[in-house]
């Protein structure tokens, strides 16, 4: 399975961005997808998941701002920002994880960057 991430960009506080992770490959063995991100001099962490089965989560700082979605057919994630800060602006990455993986996220994307100014 690769990833292809996209649709990052440089907006400002307040404003919306869409992210769009592409899977290819065996995309029938995609169970979960998620988006991460990483700001400059800090770790990454989770931002949002989501199931085959359309469960979703999120980090605390992001409700009610975000929402991710799918397309299973597609193998296609997608991450809708609103209400942009810029404590969000960071590189943010698509993983996917296979059906039977004990793992976190087993397949990674290239990552996409968001800046968003004040």
């Amino acid at each position: 399975v690769q990833l292809q991430a996209s649709g990052g960009g440089l907006v400002q506080a307040g404003g919306s961005l869409r992210l769009s992770c592409q899977a290819s490959g065996d995309i029938s063995s995609i169970n979960a997808m998620g988006w991460y991100r990483q700001a400059p001099g800090k770790e990454r962490h989770v931002v949002a998941a989501i199931t085959r089965g359309g469960n979703t989560n999120y980090a605390d700082v992001v409700v009610g701002r975000f929402t991710v979605s799918s397309d299973n057919d597609k193998g296609t994630v997608y991450l809708q920002m609103n209400g942009l800060k810029p404590e969000d602006t960071a590189v943010y990455y698509c993983a996917a994880r296979p059906s039977g993986s004990t793992n976190q996220y087993d397949y990674w994307g290239q990552g996409t960057l968001v800046t968003v100014s004040s």
